[in-house]
């Protein structure tokens, strides 16, 4: 009783006393692993409860970020649950990367283009699903996957992206102190909402209740306020918050990060600095202040976790509930030059993605790369429900339960984004392969893609410090590139290839008999099964491809900031990684049809104001820009939709 007092939500909030607060979390925690799996052994399925942020950067849920701001509630879910080291949205911006998780299929294959067009309202989720086999549902805050919400300037922004000019789209990125030490409730629909979601959870949960019962949360935070001195039609530009959770974040590790100059950037990139307003001059104090007033309401989004972590243990049923925190994008808060999201970088795709629950791996970080649709068939295989239609996910739950029941199942080795919306002037796709990162746009030949990544350390008998060294390699073992790869496990090279990585990752384990008896997922060899034989696709590769499928030859994390792109430096994994992406997504006929689309619906759009569409247009958030020539900015629009 005195342990459920002392954890009550108000006053952790109010007090203020960041000592108490951590002798608080680690009771919880101690509390929890005591009795964690004896309630939820007893139960048929399992509560679930997910609680998705909006513009949450993921790499601030595990170390070196996490150290930036205080956030218990995620590092309470990291210690009692598993952290995903590397998880992307399928596409940063709100509404696609919402529908991707709602539907479990990439946004190219619901048309989810961007924040207007997305899903159809009868579209079938999870959330149906759950509720269909006797689950109790409720969706509480941010739902944002249906078709026909945001504002008209970010629909015709997203349309438009195509005609050549160049317009001021955002307000320029700000911070804003509001309150004082004590002002804690700063994102008040926030607070609302959260208020509804332990309220429901009180009403609902009882640990003697058959059915279980699932619950969503959306938080609008950490994304940034709308700038209200800008006018009706201001997006979201204003970084907000209270001296309280300023004193969250840890002043002395924030950075200002490294940019291009503007002659050296992208051409993509810098049509999103532009038009994010980004491209005037900011002070190291500017960039700084915007990046800790972000952090801050990363806190406050977390204290909102930590409101429903509290329900579900004051009622009694956090130990039989699978606990999910994600976001749908970043933010890139002024990392190249930009903020908001809309990007490839991984300030901008990377989020967080923690699930701790009832016989579910505690204290664990898991480095596969994973998306949000993974979380459709995820949720649905915890509840014992079997997953129909199309999906493009796969589910999480063999490499987060404790049990051994579950088959050996080779998880992708890859995840994928794609961007079709506003302030970027062309589709692009992402696709993440091992520690490379490779961004392509269009059709994949009228923009120059880009790839990071740099090259791995290697030993003195094995270098992998470029694609010439492999080549190089195998010409001395006589091996053509083009061999099959089936032909490599016939004649044994495979083995002298295991012994030699051994060596250079440091393993523990070299031997042979060891390599081939470990399960696939912690081979060096994720392509081999159990009896040490490639799989009948994988057999058909060239040992080329299969030597670049299987090993790391770079690493993101040794160009962290992401400046230095090396696609011509790499001609052969730059092909490699796009035979790849098109094995995926056929995505020059995709941005096609997103060039189609954009065309059609901007042109009905027009046609529907009549007279008034010169007066519309020119008064959308780029209207500061757009006044300075509105006849030549029209003329613009009139040669792209007519086409010459």
């Amino acid at each position: 009783m005195l342990f459920r007092q002392v954890f009550s939500f108000t006053s952790i909030t109010s007090g203020g006393h960041e000592a108490v607060m951590n002798i608080i979390v680690l009771g919880f925690i101690f509390l929890s692993q005591q009795c964690g799996q004896s309630i939820c052994q007893k139960a048929s399925k399992p509560n679930i409860v997910m609680v998705m942020s909006d513009a949450f950067d993921g790499r601030l849920s595990f170390d070196p970020g996490s150290k930036l701001v205080q956030l218990p509630y995620t590092n309470y879910l990291r210690q009692l649950g598993s952290t995903f080291l590397n998880a992307y949205t399928n596409s940063p911006i709100c509404c696609p990367s919402r529908a991707a998780m709602w539907s479990g299929q990439f946004v190219h294959l619901t048309q989810s283009w961007n924040n207007y067009k997305c899903l159809d309202g009868n579209a079938t989720t999870w959330m149906d699903l759950l509720k269909e086999n006797g689950y109790r549902t409720k969706m509480i805050g941010k739902l944002d996957y249906t078709s026909g919400a945001h504002s008209v300037s970010n629909r015709v922004e997203a349309w438009t992206r195509d005609v050549q000019f160049l317009l001021r789209q955002e307000g320029r990125p700000v911070s804003e102190l509001v309150g004082n030490k004590s002002t804690v409730k700063i994102m008040s629909k926030d607070w609302e909402n959260t208020d509804k979601a332990t309220q429901w959870i009180h009403q609902t949960a009882a640990p003697t209740t058959p059915e279980p019962f699932a619950l969503y949360l959306g938080l609008n935070l950490p994304h940034p306020y709308k700038t209200e001195s800008l006018g009706p039609t201001a997006g979201g530009s204003t970084f907000r918050t209270s001296p309280y959770w300023l004193t969250k974040v840890n002043s002395d590790l924030i950075s200002v990060p490294k940019w291009l100059p503007l002659a050296a950037m992208h051409p993509v990139d810098y049509y999103s600095t532009f038009t994010k307003n980004c491209s005037g001059v900011f002070t190291d104090d500017e960039v700084k202040s915007i990046r800790a007033f972000y952090y801050a309401m990363c806190a406050e989004a977390d204290a909102m976790l930590g409101q429903v972590i509290s329900a579900l243990r004051e009622t009694g049923v956090l130990n039989n509930t699978v606990v999910i925190f994600t976001a749908d994008h970043g933010e890139l808060a002024m990392e190249h030059r930009q903020f908001y999201k809309m990007s490839m970088f991984e300030g901008s795709s990377h989020v967080p993605l923690l699930i701790m629950g009832p016989g579910l791996i505690s204290g664990q970080q898991v480095n596969q790369l994973v998306s949000l649709v993974d979380l459709y068939p995820t949720v649905l295989e915890i509840a014992g429900i079997s997953a129909v239609g199309n999906l493009s996910g796969q589910s999480l739950l063999p490499l987060l339960s404790t049990s051994t029941a579950f088959p050996n199942q080779q998880q992708r080795a890859w995840a994928f984004s794609e961007y079709h919306g506003c302030n970027v002037n062309a589709s692009t796709y992402m696709l993440r392969s091992d520690q490379w990162k490779y961004i392509t746009y269009a059709d994949g030949l009228s923009v120059s893609p880009q790839l990071f990544g740099e090259p791995k350390a290697s030993d003195t008998n094995f270098s992998l410090s470029s694609y010439v060294s492999v080549t190089t390699w195998l010409k001395s073992l006589n091996i053509k590139k083009e061999t099959n790869a089936r032909v490599l496990v016939r004649r044994g090279f495979i083995l002298k290839w295991h012994s030699r990585l051994a060596k250079m990752a440091g393993a523990t384990k070299a031997k042979t008999s060891e390599f081939l008896e470990s399960p696939p997922q912690v081979c060096f060899y994720p392509h081999l099964t159990r009896s040490g034989q490639l799989g009948a696709a994988e057999g058909r590769n060239s040992v080329l491809e299969f030597f670049f499928s299987c090993f790391s030859f770079a690493d993101l994390t040794l160009d962290k900031d992401e400046l230095h792109n090396v696609v011509h430096k790499f001609p052969d994994v730059q092909a490699h990684l796009d035979k790849l992406l098109r094995s995926i997504v056929d995505y020059p006929k995709v941005s096609e049809a997103v060039h189609v689309y954009n065309k059609k619906a901007f042109g009905a759009w027009r046609l529907s104001l009549g007279r008034n569409y010169n007066q519309v247009i020119g008064n959308l958030r780029w209207h500061v820009d757009w006044q300075k020539d509105a006849l030549a900015n029209e003329r613009a629009i009139d040669k792209w939709l007519n086409g010459y």
